[in-house]
């Protein structure tokens, strides 16, 4: 069903299940849990939908509930440029909080998907106040960093296989994206947006990995056998 209302119209409320998706609640003391609870608000994103956009001014922290979001930005060809998938547990634009600036890239569901936002001002009194908290953002920082360095080298790859292989790893970040676990509701569409290959390539690339043992193609899904090999080569195709 569409909708005319913008996502941050369709903001709400969430629920004790939702709270209970969001990691960083748990590192925070009463008094400070219950001022970020009061301040947090959800919405609904539909297929398409953006949660920010370049150039406008930061006035959230956001992370995904349910769903799936694209990271992605346009050059000036038109082309897109994703640069990272953002599946549920995940936590995003810390540091564009931080500075207080305005979004250098998109946020888009892929999906119909639930976001939490932080007001700016509530993330940063947080910052202010809880050793907890900072903790969390600075291991986000970490990993942000490791994940972008990363997503250069795997937008240099020439091999499929490799490119899928790393791109999957990335998905499965705990500290990212706790919410993950051991399986990844991704469809294969979902994942050639984010790999930037055709649907039917990708098919080829995880029927490679799943004869090598490194993965498992569910119903819904892709299930995680052995994410180091994914994360540092790929075996040669059975053929």
């Amino acid at each position: 069903m569409t909708t005319d209302l913008t996502l941050h119209q369709r903001r709400r409320e969430p629920t004790a299940a939702e709270l209970d998706g969001i990691p960083w609640l748990k590192v925070l003391k009463s008094d400070q849990y219950e001022r970020a609870v009061s301040d947090l608000k959800v919405g609904d994103a539909m297929p398409g939908d953006f949660v920010c956009r370049v150039g406008r001014p930061v006035t959230y922290w956001f992370g995904v509930v349910e769903g799936l979001l694209k990271m992605s930005s346009d050059n000036e060809q038109g082309q897109t440029m994703t640069f990272a998938g953002l599946p549920p547990g995940g936590w995003f634009g810390e540091g564009t909080a931080l500075k207080r600036e305005s979004y250098r890239y998109n946020i888009q569901a892929l999906r119909k998907s639930v976001v939490a936002g932080l007001p700016v001002d509530t993330f940063h009194l947080l910052l202010d106040h809880s050793i907890g908290f900072n903790r969390f953002v600075m291991n986000q920082l970490n990993e942000r960093l490791g994940q972008f360095i990363a997503a250069r080298e795997i937008d240099r790859m020439n091999n499929p296989d490799l490119r899928v292989a790393r791109s999957l790893a990335a998905l499965f970040n705990p500290i990212l994206f706790p919410g993950v676990g051991d399986v990844l509701r991704i469809t294969q569409q979902e994942l050639a947006y984010l790999v930037g290959l055709s649907r039917q390539r990708v098919n080829e690339a995880l029927t490679a990995l799943e004869a090598q043992g490194t993965i498992r193609v569910e119903y819904g899904g892709l299930r995680i056998l052995d994410l180091e090999a994914l994360r540092s080569h790929v075996v040669p195709r059975v053929a």
